[in-house]
C-alpha cells in the first residue's frame, strides 16, 4: 500500500517542485524526502540497508532529477565552460561526459557537476545541491563572452546495480551495450526521448536516463519497472553506505565552499597548465605549492554501528567527520575526516561518546573503479 504523502509537514504552497516521477514515487510505496536543489528527492522506499544489499544484488531506480542540468549555449559555449572549471574540456569530444569542479576566485569548490559535451559549444552540468545558474550568470555578465545560459527541464533516473547491464539490453537493443565509462548517446524508448549515459552516484555498473519531456515521467517510470521485474528491480533512494564505500563526496557536507581540491583528494580533476584561462587558477597555484593544513581522510570508527549521522562529528584536537555510517560489507563503521595531514589515530565525539578511530586510505571498496569501468 502507498504510504499516504501529506505535504503540509513539509511546507505549504508550490515553492518546492515535485519530480516528474513523483506520482510514480508515491505509488511505489516512497517513505520520505528530502529537499535538493528546490525540489523533492526520494530518499528511502524500505530499510537503508535492505536497499543497499538490493543495489549489491539486482538493479535499482532511483529518480534524481533533482540533478538539475545548466546548459551552457553559444558561440563561446567552450571558453566559458573552460572558464567555470579547472579541467582540461579541450579533451573531452561530443557524446562523453567528466567529472569537473566549479571552483571560485580563492580556489573553493562551488559544485561537482557531471559535465556532458552535447555539441561543440554546448554543455550540459548535472549539478549538485547549489545554485549554479546564478553563479554562472554572475561569471558571464563579467566575462565578455557571448553565451547562453538556462535551467533545462531534463530529469535523469538512475538504473544502478549489476544486473543494470541486462536491463538496458532489454529496453533499448544491443546499442547501449557499447557505452563505455561516461559516454552517452541519445535515443528513445519507443515514443520517449532520452539520453542515456553511463554513470551514476553508487560506485556500481550503471546508467542514467535523461528524460527529454518531463510529461513522460510516469510513462518512463512504469516501462523500466515493467522490464525490470526479470531482473528483480527495486526502486530505492541514495544509497549513502555505499557512495562511501566508493570514495564519492557529497556537496555541502564532505566537500564545500571553503574547501579547495587538494583538500578534499580531487587534485587529479585540476590542471593548471590548461591553455585556456580558469577562474581560481592563482589560487590553486598557491595552495599546490604551499600545501594543505588539512586533508580529507578516509576513517574506520572503533565501537558498536553507526547510522549516517545527521551532522559533523568534532575531531579532539581538530578536525571534524563529514560522513560516517556502517558498511553491512566490511562490517566496521567507515566514514571521512577532515584532520590535519599526517593524522593517524583520532578520538571522535559521536552522540553517543568519545569513539577511537584510525585514518585509512579510500576508496574502501574497488579502488580501480573496476565495476563502474566493466
Amino acid at each position: 500500500m502507498p504510504v499516504p504523502f501529506d505535504v503540509a509537514t513539509l511546507q505549504r504552497g508550490a515553492r518546492l517542485k515535485r519530480s516528474p516521477y513523483f506520482a510514480a514515487t508515491q505509488r511505489a510505496g516512497c517513505r520520505g524526502y528530502t529537499v535538493y536543489n528546490h525540489m523533492l528527492l526520494p530518499i528511502a522506499y524500505g530499510e537503508l540497508e535492505a536497499e543497499y544489499w538490493k543495489l549489491l544484488s539486482d538493479v535499482t531506480l532511483w529518480d534524481v532529477a533533482v540533478e538539475r542540468n545548466v546548459e551552457i549555449a553559444g558561440p563561446d559555449g567552450q571558453r566559458f565552460a573552460e572558464l567555470l572549471t579547472p579541467r582540461d574540456l579541450s579533451k573531452c569530444p561530443v557524446g562523453e561526459g567528466r567529472y569537473v569542479l566549479l571552483i571560485d576566485e580563492a580556489g573553493g569548490i562551488v559544485n561537482d557537476p557531471v559535465l556532458l559535451r552535447i555539441a561543440e559549444n554546448r554543455f550540459w552540468l548535472a549539478c549538485a545541491d547549489s545554485d549554479v545558474l546564478l553563479w554562472a550568470k554572475g561569471v558571464a555578465r563579467s566575462s565578455g563572452l557571448k553565451v547562453e545560459l538556462r535551467e533545462l527541464d531534463v530529469a535523469p533516473l538512475q538504473v544502478q546495480g549489476p544486473k543494470s547491464r541486462e536491463l538496458m539490453r532489454s529496453l533499448f537493443g544491443e546499442a547501449v551495450l557499447s557505452l563505455k565509462y561516461y559516454q552517452f548517446i541519445r535515443t528513445r524508448l519507443e515514443d520517449i526521448a532520452l539520453l542515456v549515459t553511463r554513470t551514476g552516484w553508487t560506485g556500481e555498473l550503471g546508467y542514467e536516463l535523461y528524460l527529454l519531456d518531463p510529461a513522460q515521467g510516469t510513462a518512463l517510470w512504469e516501462r523500466v519497472m515493467a522490464a525490470g521485474k526479470a531482473f528483480n528491480i527495486a526502486p530505492t533512494g541514495p544509497s549513502d553506505i555505499r557512495r562511501i564505500e566508493a570514495g564519492i563526496l557529497n556537496y555541502g557536507i564532505d566537500m564545500t565552499l571553503d574547501t579547495n581540491p587538494y583538500e578534499v583528494g580531487l587534485e587529479r580533476l585540476v590542471d593548471l597548465d590548461k591553455r585556456v584561462e580558469f577562474i581560481g587558477r592563482e589560487a590553486l597555484r598557491r595552495i599546490a605549492r604551499e600545501g594543505v593544513r588539512r586533508k580529507l581522510v578516509g576513517v574506520e570508527i572503533d565501537g558498536a554501528k553507526l547510522d549516517l549521522n545527521m551532522t559533523r562529528y568534532p575531531v579532539r584536537g581538530g578536525g571534524h567527520v563529514s560522513s560516517c555510517v556502517y558498511s553491512p560489507r566490511l562490517k566496521r563503521n567507515i566514514g571521512y575526516a577532515l584532520v590535519a595531514p599526517g593524522t593517524s589515530s583520532l578520538e571522535i565525539e559521536t552522540p553517543d561518546g568519545i569513539r577511537a578511530a584510525k585514518a585509512v586510505p579510500m576508496p574502501f571498496i574497488d579502488p580501480k573503479k573496476q565495476l563502474v569501468k566493466s
